[in-house]
């Protein structure tokens, strides 16, 4: 699955809540660590996940902080991988939809 193909559902249930996509790409550039071009030329590339996560220039060290459940599964339980990264994004995505303040939501 690539990221392109998720990415309109993360802006969608962002902006459903009164968000938007600029909060969306700085949770993602948080995350990984891409500059907002190098997000959009891995969304235009259709990237996987994989890929994407293991081309990142510098996945953030905060990111261990992310806590709570995801799809009735424990993001910190999670032990591949790929699917950690992946559901730490679902997280962060769902707390700014909840309304959490972004500097709450980048672990600040």
């Amino acid at each position: 699955m690539s990221v392109a193909s998720v990415y309109p559902h993360y802006v969608a249930k962002a902006e459903r809540k009164g968000r938007s996509k600029t909060e969306v790409d700085e949770i993602i550039r948080w995350l990984t660590g891409y500059s907002q071009g190098e997000l959009e030329r891995q969304l235009e590339k259709q990237t996987d996940f994989e890929t994407f996560f293991s081309e990142s220039p510098q996945l953030n060290p905060s990111r261990a902080l992310i806590k709570g459940v995801v799809c009735g599964v424990r993001v910190e339980n999670i032990e591949e991988p790929t699917m950690r990264e992946i559901r730490y994004l679902d997280k962060l995505i769902d707390e700014l939809a909840k309304g959490k303040a972004l500097e709450k939501i980048l672990r600040k």
